[in-house]
């Protein structure tokens, strides 16, 4: 037996950090949503009882560095699992990107093996499962829209964002999320108004989500990569109507309305970075066959 699912990336329309947890984590408060670039994980049954990842890509570990291993590795330890699964991950998310590239992967293979498994978890249960993999995968279980709370893990789900184009670049270089969360400054950032940012979505507002823009992490990785500020530079130089990094970077994205400007900006860019993209804005829940 075989599946195929979807694990589309996220960007954050908003990233707040509020504090410093006693676990070594922060506490965040962020806006995220699906959009239409997305990672394909095929699922295959297998008798034996193990766990074998494939993927073309070479970036993509097939061991237990592998988000998508963890997740499948963790049901099959909690539900005490004896069938095993083939996992094979075509790769369209740049990786190291922001863009939860890795969460995605792993939420898709939880609601894949649900399945496969015949485990018949709730997206809610999967959810709690996820948050013990990666901050970014309760989220991604999910997709939509949603504020992330706590590390990340707690998600309040809310309208979708009006309909508009995303134009993402992708400079050569990764993040590091751990380096970018260290060197972050508490005492000395700018906090976005994500509660502006939620009303400005759920009045369909698209000038105001513009206006409400914001990441605390830019901050601090344009200083380490400055090449990712000059992208931004860029992007808004052809048009883009505003322009954030998602995630700890390093791509940076811009929203775009109109389908000649997004031409513009996207030819635009393909001079400055190998990596750019120009997708839809996504924002719709996953649903449990």
């Amino acid at each position: 037996m075989k599946l195929m699912v979807k694990a589309p990336a996220k960007i954050n329309l908003s990233l707040d950090v509020v504090g410093k947890r006693g676990d070594g984590y922060h506490d965040v408060k962020m806006i995220m949503t699906t959009i239409d670039l997305a990672d394909r994980i095929e699922l295959e049954l297998i008798q034996e009882d193990k766990i074998v990842v494939t993927s073309h890509n070479r970036y993509v570990p097939d061991d237990q560095r592998n988000l998508a291993y963890q997740a499948a590795m963790l049901l099959k330890e909690m539900f005490g699992v004896k069938l095993g699964a083939h996992i094979f991950i075509t790769k369209n998310i740049p990786v190291a990107a922001g863009l939860a590239g890795g969460s995605s992967d792993a939420a898709a293979v939880l609601r894949g093996l649900n399945k496969l498994w015949n485990l018949n978890c709730s997206l809610d249960e999967l959810a709690v499962i996820g948050s013990k993999i990666g901050s970014d995968v309760s989220f991604c279980v999910y997709g939509g829209t949603a504020i992330a709370t706590g590390r990340g893990e707690k998600i309040e789900h809310i309208d979708t964002p009006p309909p508009c184009w995303v134009i993402l670049a992708k400079p050569t270089q990764g993040v590091s999320t751990a380096t970018v969360y260290q060197k972050l400054k508490l005492d000395n950032i700018q906090h976005p108004d994500v509660d502006r940012m939620v009303n400005a979505i759920s009045n369909k507002n698209y000038d105001d989500i513009c206006q409400s823009l914001g990441n605390v992490l830019e901050t601090v990785t344009l200083q380490l990569h400055p090449e990712v500020a000059m992208i931004k530079d860029q992007m808004k130089r052809f048009g883009a109507d505003a322009v954030l990094m998602s995630g700890s970077g390093p791509t940076v994205f811009g929203l775009v309305r109109h389908d000649s400007r997004m031409n513009r900006v996207y030819n635009g860019l393909k001079g400055f970075c190998d990596q750019v993209y120009a997708v839809r804005m996504l924002g719709e829940r996953e649903k449990l066959d």
